[in-house]
């Protein structure tokens, strides 16, 4: 996984749709499986925005830019089914996202403005992943394993995660997609 290189005065973060239970532990146990050592640092989920280096001092503007964001979307609707991969580009499987994937798409692109604007490594494909970065065989296997995978929720909001010095992404503050109804945040 492709994490910016951070200082003595910098820390990551991350912007994800948050994957509900029941459909989370299986979720984390096909990653864990499978053998990908980041299985137990990073919970099921649809990145938004990922791994981004910033200051306590960015904090405020990127709360009141994700608080926009939010408010101008409305909650929706998402269908996950079967797997997909990257592979050759990149050695990641992952589970796809047959519905709601417009919604995701523009959700991340309204997070990529003001102050989380950032150049992409590669176009936003909205995923859940379950293998990266480990043995063919072990990505072949998961690709397997979840292919009957099939899970349909409501995403309510988004949520703005923190790498702790550990190397475990923590929610840190909800943002509720409220498509111009009050905020209704969370910390």
């Amino acid at each position: 996984m492709f994490t910016p290189t951070c200082g003595p005065t910098h820390f990551l973060i991350g912007v994800s749709i948050e994957v509900p239970e029941p459909y989370s532990t299986r979720l984390y146990e096909a990653r864990r499986d499978a053998g990908d050592p980041l299985a137990d640092h990073i919970p099921p989920h649809i990145t938004v925005l990922g791994p981004t280096a910033v200051t306590t001092r960015d904090v405020p503007a990127i709360n009141q830019h994700l608080d926009a964001v939010t408010a101008a979307i409305p909650a929706f609707d998402v269908h996950l089914r079967g797997t997909g991969s990257f592979r050759p580009i990149s050695p990641v499987v992952f589970v796809e996202v047959v519905e709601g994937a417009e919604q995701c798409e523009q959700v991340e692109a309204a997070t990529r403005r003001g102050p989380l604007a950032q150049v992409q490594r590669f176009p936003y494909h909205p995923h859940v992943t379950i293998g990266h970065e480990i043995a063919e065989a072990a990505l072949d296997r998961a690709f397997t394993d979840m292919a009957d995978f099939d899970a349909r929720f409501n995403v309510p909001a988004l949520w703005l995660y923190i790498c702790d010095d550990n190397g475990v992404w923590r929610k840190k503050r909800r943002f509720a997609l409220r498509g111009g109804q009050s905020a209704s945040t969370v910390d």
